[in-house]
């Protein structure tokens, strides 16, 4: 997981120097918007790699020595079917379409999306 959190940090470097030059030389508002959204999200990703590669160490992949038999066996824990996909997914239809038609339909549409969030966080919370 280091090579994955360097590679996306240098993602993240590269987005972070277009915005700051972007936003200096061209003064448009949106683009370097996108371009700072780009940078954080790398950034987040590269973030969550390092995490891992802390918590965990270092993997078969990322040894130089390592031999295919080192990387048998379980690999992670791959859960059931669960319906909170489907919740989230009904959340957000709702809050979308509570953005044109009103308030109303707009929280309804939070609070479902707000369930489905959780419920997908937190299902598997106590394994």
């Amino acid at each position: 997981m280091k090579t994955e959190s360097m590679l996306f940090g240098g993602v993240a470097a590269f987005f972070g120097g277009a915005a700051a030059l972007y936003g200096v030389w061209s003064g448009e508002p949106a683009g370097t918007a996108a371009l700072v959204v780009a940078c954080g999200m790398a950034s987040l990703v590269s973030f969550f790699f390092l995490v891992q590669y802390r918590r965990k160490g270092r993997r078969p992949q990322d040894r130089k020595d390592a031999e295919v038999a080192d990387g048998a066996g379980p690999v992670a824990f791959f859960p059931d079917e669960s319906p909170w996909p489907v919740v989230t997914a009904l959340g957000f239809a709702v809050t979308a379409t509570g953005v044109v038609y009103g308030l109303w339909l707009f929280l309804i549409g939070c609070g479902v999306l707000a369930r489905g969030v959780f419920g997908m966080a937190f299902q598997y919370a106590r394994r």
